[in-house]
């Protein structure tokens, strides 16, 4: 038998040690882990409440819960860990699919009436897209990006195009808007143009491979791709056609009330945000890092990604993992290497149809006034220290 080096060969093995694991080890033969499975408890990746309010509250109320960006690896988010959003913070519903309805009624030829079972009987569509609240903006205050940006989530999901049934309800003539409506408590509905409605809205019964969770919008809810996320309503019950825009309580106070331009409102983006390094995180020393992010467009496909390591003086092409979709969260990285010195990272997106992610100080332009108000698409500054520390830039 060979010599053994000092320091690397065998220990001795501390037997209580060993005990205590294998009793802490899962059954994997258990009925409920061959049922459905569960993650390592070395994962131990969490949502976490943002905007400033507790979840759940004294009420019991769980508000705005927003997702891990900083975790994750690709541009789908896992479905536990999806953003999740309530109008107002009211209750989940708890909804039997075999007794839920989708009506379609209003300004069309045929009142309609579905059952899930009817609605999966139509021919279904697969498709890739984020949704992202309009409240999803990064200030001074926020320290990591679950707090600036987590918000926004991106999933795979499977339902009806809402043009198929609609055009078996037959859209009278003048018949420009929908009205949406979800089963909450406060009957959250959000007005949308029925050019939109005929064009890529899903109403979904599945993401990422399984039925909605009831966070989602068990059994079912409608994807508006590329439009602030209270317009996708969860626990979807009817969609009504009308001649008008109206202000429903989703819209009041996200929307202008010229229904002219009350559409143009809706649209997320062009964005991206650096998700490593960023806020709270530490790079351990001098040397090779590959800077990661995710880029989005409410406008179409993610055409290009630039980052720039020195604070915006210079700008470099990032990689784009995958073929990015429509509407949907794209990967990106950016091989960096590190001097130690203090800088400030950050990344910007272009679209397909030429849109540039602003810089803050170009929104605040835009609007005329100090700050950023509106849906905030600004670049994220994350700036380095020379300890390895990475702290919001925004000042």
């Amino acid at each position: 038998m060979g010599a053994v080096a000092p320091g690397i060969g065998p220990t001795p093995v501390d037997a209580q040690s060993v005990e205590t694991q294998s009793q802490e080890m899962d059954d994997y033969s258990s009925p409920e882990l061959v049922a459905y499975g569960k993650r390592s408890p070395y994962v131990t990746s969490m949502r976490q409440p943002v905007n400033g309010r507790p979840s759940p509250d004294e009420f019991g109320l769980v508000f705005h819960i927003g997702t891990p960006l900083q975790d994750q690896v690709g541009a789908i988010t896992p479905s536990a860990l999806h953003y999740f959003g309530t109008t107002r913070g009211s209750f989940v519903p708890h909804i039997d699919p075999a007794e839920h309805r989708l009506m379609i009624h209003g300004m069309v030829d045929r009142e309609l009436i579905f059952t899930m079972d009817e609605l999966k009987r139509f021919p279904s569509v697969t498709r890739l897209h984020f949704i992202e609240c309009a409240g999803n903006r990064s200030n001074s205050r926020h320290r990591t990006i679950i707090e600036s940006h987590g918000m926004t989530s991106c999933a795979e999901w499977t339902g009806v195009l809402l043009r198929t049934l609609l055009e078996e309800a037959g859209v009278q003539d003048g018949g420009e808007w929908i009205i949406a409506e979800g089963l909450e408590e406060v009957k959250g509905t959000s007005s949308l143009p029925t050019a939109k409605a005929m064009d890529d809205i899903i109403v979904a019964y599945a993401m990422n491979g399984e039925p909605l969770r009831p966070q989602q919008g068990f059994p079912l809810r409608i994807v508006v791709p590329g439009f602030e996320g209270i317009l996708s309503v969860k626990w979807l019950r009817r969609i009504k056609v009308v001649d008008r825009f109206y202000m429903t309580y989703n819209d009041y106070g996200h929307l202008r009330q010229d229904p002219s331009d009350a559409a143009l409102s809706y649209q997320i983006g062009p964005k991206s945000v650096i998700t490593s390094p960023s806020g709270g995180q530490e790079l351990p020393g001098q040397g090779f890092y590959e800077v990661r992010g995710l880029a989005w467009s409410g406008g179409g496909r993610v055409s290009r990604v630039e980052v720039s390591t020195d604070g915006g003086r210079s700008w470099f092409d990032a990689d784009l993992r995958g073929t990015p979709q429509p509407m949907a969260h794209t990967a990106f990285s950016f091989n960096w290497t590190w001097d130690g010195s203090e800088t400030v990272l950050l990344s910007r997106c272009i679209d397909e149809i030429g849109q540039i992610q602003p810089t803050r100080e170009e929104v605040a332009e835009f609007w005329g006034r100090p700050g950023v108000r509106g849906q905030d698409n600004s670049i994220q500054p994350w700036r380095v220290e020379r300890d390895g520390s990475v702290h919001n830039a925004i000042v």
